[in-house]
């Protein structure tokens, strides 16, 4: 590693954090289980596989159109074991609050824990609270852990995307991170876009419903839909190609990313999955998914090809051809 000290750029969820990752962590604690860099650790024991996960929440501010702190934390646990196909069971929660902290906004991040809960139907069954001196912490930094059960003969993982599979997103990008982005800025504009914040675990029972052929799936947050197609690609081996014009976005979503510089496909989403399909059954999982509230605005936005393994490029709505590396550098700090 080329730096002495931990900078931002090491939580955006880009190529620094997954430096960090292998030349830090990984030869820490070294083991075949954590080497998959999954968004789950898949576990098997004697009669059942588990999936395990572990995710800690920062955002800034708390609350925002469309979620807070608190239901954030809980789909985004939620949706990690759905990335494995597992369905989420039991989750802890763990908190740091600072000293001062509002016991109101305690509660309202309480009660939107509880909601986002009830409609993942999982349960909270553990965990921790610390309070740290006044100004030692930002108000409260959440930790939610949890484990779910693999039904057998599911395999999906980052490193089973074919070729010939065509690339799935579920709706519109960079709607959590320029919502986040604009109320902490204080921006407004004539129509308010709110975060994606969603639980996608029902969604992903009803896709392993229709076909066996859903060989990844990946929650685009920090890094956005670059990073993740990035990550696929390196561990499955394979070249993605993707189609700019296939890509939704909300007109003024992709407005303030044009006005502010930023390029959208690097944009955090903490409800929008990606899913490798087998080609045959690609229309079946796609009609599934636009079926399912959270997937209305699902599109075929690629296919795994068999050049360029490790390398994502997409063809440009003037049609030419760009490489869409992983995240340099960090564009939105404290977004999850």
């Amino acid at each position: 590693m080329k730096n002495d000290k931990i900078l931002l750029d090491h939580g955006s969820g880009g190529k620094a954090t997954h430096s960090l990752v292998s030349d830090l962590f990984l030869p820490a604690f070294e083991n075949p289980i954590l080497a998959e860099l999954n968004d789950s650790a898949i576990l098997d024991t004697e009669t059942k596989r588990l999936a395990l996960s572990t995710d800690t929440y920062v955002v800034d501010p708390l609350f925002f159109p469309g979620g807070n702190i608190g239901d954030l934390a809980i789909n985004g646990t939620v949706n990690d074991l759905a990335m494995c196909g597992a369905t989420p069971l039991y989750l802890s929660v763990g908190m740091i609050i600072e000293e001062g902290f509002s016991m109101a906004e305690l509660q309202r991040i309480l009660e939107a824990m509880k909601a986002a809960a009830d409609k993942a139907h999982v349960l909270v069954v553990t965990g921790d609270t610390k309070v740290v001196p006044r100004g030692t912490a930002d108000k409260v930094f959440i930790n939610t852990s949890g484990i779910g059960f693999i039904p057998e003969g599911i395999d999906i993982s980052g490193h089973n995307a074919h070729r010939g599979d065509k690339v799935i997103l579920s709706g519109t990008i960079a709607d959590h991170g320029i919502t986040v982005l604009t109320q902490r800025e204080g921006m407004t504009f004539q129509s308010q876009i709110q975060s994606d914040t969603a639980p996608l675990n029902h969604m992903v029972r009803e896709m392993m419903g229709k076909s066996g052929q859903i060989h990844a799936l990946r929650d685009p947050t920090r890094g956005g839909v670059g990073t993740s197609l990035n990550e696929i690609a390196t561990q499955s081996g394979v070249g993605i190609k993707i189609y700019e014009d296939a890509i939704p976005i909300q007109e003024q979503v992709s407005g303030i990313c044009e006005l502010l510089g930023f390029d959208p496909l690097y944009i955090a989403n903490e409800g929008k999955l990606l899913a490798f399909v087998g080609t045959d059954a690609a229309d079946k999982i796609l009609e599934t998914m636009r079926a399912n509230e959270y997937g209305m605005d699902a599109a075929i936005i690629g296919e795994v090809v068999s050049d360029s393994p490790g390398k994502v490029f997409m063809r440009t709505r003037i049609g030419g051809t760009r490489i869409v590396d992983m995240l340099t550098g960090e564009q939105l700090p404290r977004i999850c």
